[in-house]
């Protein structure tokens, strides 16, 4: 089966062991992505948000076969709790696409399409997206080596990921 994964943050720059094959693509689908969860390490991370504008996302081809392998390297790269049923999203195509995800990868000859399915996070509160403005006062609260690990994370986004808070983050912190 030939299976990819949709990327849109530090999977591209740092996939550490997930295999990967070849160069992360720049013709991804579009979908809804914003800087919107607070994670473990301090930065605001880009997650699917729903009501984010949509961009288009990088992908890479994985060197598994088997969809199941595929998620769980996933899982074990994201850090999620094997226990944990929404951290990792995963779409098979077949012989009628049904849906704008699955006619791109019927396009790019993609059989499967796995993708990190966390989702927002603010103020310790699964699934409640942060306003631009709590994202942005959330960062500037940041000292010492948190405030640099997030601004490295912003800067390190691919610039396609060109989304509202991106925006904002710039205009406020300077961090481009």
């Amino acid at each position: 089966m030939k299976i990819a994964c949709l990327g849109w943050g530090s999977l591209i720059w740092k996939p550490e062991n997930l295999p990967v094959v070849g160069e992360w693509q720049t013709d991804g689908p579009l979908l809804p992505i914003e800087f919107a969860r607070v994670s473990d390490g301090g930065e605001l991370a880009t997650v699917i948000c729903v009501n984010a504008a949509p961009v288009q996302v990088l992908w890479a081809w994985l060197d598994f076969e088997d969809v199941t392998v595929a998620c769980d390297a996933l899982r074990q790269r994201e850090g999620i709790d094997e226990e944990r049923v929404d951290g990792i999203g995963l779409l098979i195509i077949d012989d009628t696409p049904e849906g704008e995800l699955a006619e791109w990868a019927q396009e790019h000859g993609i059989e499967a399409v796995v993708w990190t399915a966390l989702p927002a996070k603010s103020a310790e509160m699964e699934g409640r997206a942060p306003t631009v403005t709590e994202a942005v006062a959330y960062l500037d609260s940041l000292t010492g080596e948190t405030r640099e690990h997030a601004r490295d994370y912003v800067k390190s986004v691919p610039e396609q990921i060109d989304t509202v808070y991106r925006r904002a983050i710039v205009e406020a912190l300077g961090w481009q």
